[in-house]
């Protein structure tokens, strides 16, 4: 931001650049856009940040993001237990749930295996995952990760880990393009690559 700003609404700007996408072009307009607020505007949007942070968690049971013990979805006692799905982020259980057409359970990593980040495997939620397997309800995991290097890495170490447990361990059928991100792709995508995924 120019010089001639002042040193508050650069600093906003600043802010804004830290967010994933936001090039400091962008930052700075955000910066002008909440400038223009009234004061209500602007302490309820500061408000709604303050209070995600504080209040939102990871689920006890598949480790979603939620404001409750258990997120709804583990709650949920229609789903289907004996299937869990593995993906990276939150995002990606938002965009499974877009199908309407997945009705098993969800584990968030929060990562994906990447030794040149230095995020190793502890870093991930995936002991977690193996302490959900071992009451003999789960009879599939869906590898859900994105079709990356660190997503098959972590597919790979995750199904090494699982299959001594007598658990099926499945593959999406990436009729997704390799390199592709799971929270951009289609309702009607994501199904398919359910429907024909494959065991590992």
């Amino acid at each position: 931001m120019a010089n001639s700003s002042a040193l508050p609404l650069v600093e906003l700007a600043e802010q804004f650049a830290k967010l994933p996408g936001i090039g400091m072009k962008t930052a700075q307009r955000l910066s002008f856009f909440v400038m223009n607020m009234t004061d209500a505007e602007a302490k309820e949007f500061a408000d709604a940040i303050i209070k995600a942070h504080s209040t939102v968690h990871c689920c006890a049971v598949c480790q979603n993001l939620t404001d409750r013990e258990i997120c709804p979805i583990c709650d949920d006692l229609s789903r289907d237990r004996s299937l869990i799905c593995v993906v990276e982020s939150p995002k990606d259980v938002t965009a499974f749930e877009r199908t309407n057409e997945y009705k098993g359970m969800y584990h968030v990593l929060h990562g994906l295996i990447s030794p040149i980040d230095n995020i190793t495997p502890d870093k991930l939620k995936i002991k977690e995952l193996l302490s959900r397997i071992s009451d003999g309800t789960v009879k599939e995991v869906i590898m859900a990760t994105n079709p990356t290097v660190e997503g098959e890495a972590t597919a790979m170490y995750i199904s090494k880990l699982l299959k001594p447990l007598g658990v099926k361990v499945t593959r999406l059928a990436f009729g997704l393009p390799v390199g592709a991100i799971l929270e951009y792709a289609d309702e009607v995508t994501l199904f398919k690559a359910l429907e024909n995924r494959n065991e590992m």
